[in-house]
């Protein structure tokens, strides 16, 4: 470790030198949350954080309408029939999953949970600066806190290896029905034969967003109607960009912070992933990772991607309601929530989306979300955290649960039939194609010089202007030899766990 260390010191020096790392506000630092000293992890914090409870389904707070606690009794008929000793689940996090006092909407999850098994979720409040450094404080101090975020791409194997996180097998029958539809997710976060996230859905990180009206008047092709015809892939992505992108006349091509990420995992292979036994694998040397890196160096070189040193090195998202921006691709999020809160500021009715394109021939493969809660260490109601978990499955997947979602999404988005129908298509394509990246995951060292440096720092440089060989031999022997490190301690821990 001392070596490696020694080298990316040296590495940073070079990258400081010659402008590797980006000096912007966007380029992104990292935050050593102490792992050493028991805490769950060390994070990059280099963009807007969102997050969303696991279940999306919501019903209003002052009541149900009509016909849906008949609905609610259908959905809770497909929940065991159990007694819950410790009705009481301990949830840290820096959001609460409890209907806020501003009027917020109460999850059909945790419907279900107080009506089905008077369950209920006690919120212990954090930031999302803190949230590490108090989840060590609570877990070494044994207040057993039942279940954190699992959706945090900082979680596993640093929770793991810090002794944060639990597997959850001896509480979960994962044959049964109920996880029949979350097994792809399940696997994401499965070392050394064991199972570390309860995993409620599985969703798509990012979407691309784009204008319809900007589409038409260009008299390009509506990349849905592509994706429906099988012609929506990196090769028709980037035709696009090519027709439209003119600088002169203020055109601009591909914006979107994590934008590299995406396109990189729609390749089907992330930087740091597992092996099918569950060991961790760098994937720095692999041919489609290449291929990848590839793509993104020539949308950079075809002048494509949004020049954000030149705005303040700034997303500039509004500029999809006028027309200058082509393609934005972000978080579904982004139109989740009322239309006067977008940054993209195009009219609902305009609002396009797609799911991110994979290269022609290959599998739609898609940066996924794993929706959950990590169990963890030392928790005092395991049993309940995974009927809650059950709960959230359910809320995700049942028809007449998802009709409420549906319309209390149109109630909020004035998202019309055919975009929440396209969004749930894409979410599909991240269930049966989910690819998640582990390398922000492993440490700060590895997260800092692949995936979650500045514009031009390791697996994002490519989309700005690096070239993947000189990058990869910079970075690939180092981060290969941390990666084994980190596997090499996390199986220790998970043959601990017996």
């Amino acid at each position: 470790m001392k070596n490696t260390k020694k080298i990316l010191t040296g590495l940073l020096a070079l990258s400081m030198v010659s402008g590797l790392a980006a000096c912007s506000s966007d380029s992104g630092t990292t935050a050593d949350g102490g792992n050493g000293g028991g805490n769950a992890g060390e994070e990059t914090t280099t963009a807007e954080v969102v997050t969303t409870t696991a279940a999306t389904v919501a019903i209003n707070e002052e009541g149900l309408k009509d016909g849906e606690q008949e609905v609610l009794d259908n959905a809770m008929s497909q929940l065991h029939d159990t007694e819950l000793a410790n009705k009481e689940v301990k949830w840290l996090a820096h959001y609460d999953i409890n209907p806020s006092t501003n009027g917020a909407s109460k999850s059909v999850a945790l419907e279900m949970f107080e009506q089905k098994y008077g369950g209920s979720i006690k919120y212990y409040a954090t930031t999302w600066d803190n949230r590490y450094n108090d989840l060590s404080t609570n877990v070494l101090g044994g207040e057993g806190i039942d279940i954190f975020p699992g959706d945090d791409v900082y979680n596993f194997p640093k929770g793991i290896n810090s002794g944060m996180f639990q597997a959850i097998d001896s509480y979960v029958d994962l044959s049964d029905p109920i996880w029949q539809n979350v097994k792809n997710g399940m696997e994401l976060y499965s070392f050394g034969g064991k199972h570390f996230n309860l995993v409620t859905s599985v969703t798509a990180e990012e979407v691309v967003i784009y204008n319809k009206a900007t589409i038409e008047s260009n008299g390009l092709d509506d990349p849905w109607e592509l994706y429906e015809e099988g012609k929506w892939n990196w090769d028709t992505f980037k035709d696009m960009l090519l027709d439209f992108v003119d600088e002169e006349n203020d055109q601009w091509g591909l914006d979107g912070y994590w934008a590299e990420n995406s396109l990189l995992l729609s390749a089907g292979v992330p930087t740091v992933g597992t092996t099918a036994d569950g060991n961790l694998i760098c994937n720095l040397n692999d041919p489609t990772l290449e291929k990848a890196m590839n793509f993104q160096y020539e949308l950079y070189n075809n002048g494509l991607v949004f020049p954000r040193e030149q705005f303040n090195w700034a997303e500039q998202p509004a500029m999809m309601s006028t027309g200058q921006q082509l393609f934005y691709i972000i978080g579904p999020y982004a139109i989740d929530g009322a239309p006067e809160t977008w940054t993209h500021k195009i009219d609902p009715e305009n609002i396009g989306v797609a799911p991110v394109p994979s290269p022609a021939g290959s599998d739609p493969y898609q940066a996924a979300k794993a929706n959950g809660f990590a169990l963890c260490k030392g928790a005092l109601n395991p049993e309940g955290a995974v009927l809650f978990a059950e709960c959230s499955i359910i809320g995700s997947n049942d028809e007449g649960a998802i009709a409420i979602s549906d319309r209390k999404k149109k109630d909020d988005s004035k998202l019309s039939d055919e975009i929440i129908a396209h969004l749930k298509e894409i979410d599909q394509l991240a269930n049966e194609y989910p690819v998640v990246d582990l390398a922000s995951g492993c440490s700060t060292d590895i997260a800092s010089y692949t995936t979650q440096g500045g514009d031009d720092v390791g697996v994002r440089a490519a989309m700005h202007g690096a070239d993947w060989p000189s990058t990869r031999e910079a970075i690939s022997d180092v981060i290969t030899g941390l990666v084994d490190e980190v596997n090499t301690e996390l199986q220790a821990k998970v043959a601990e766990m017996g």
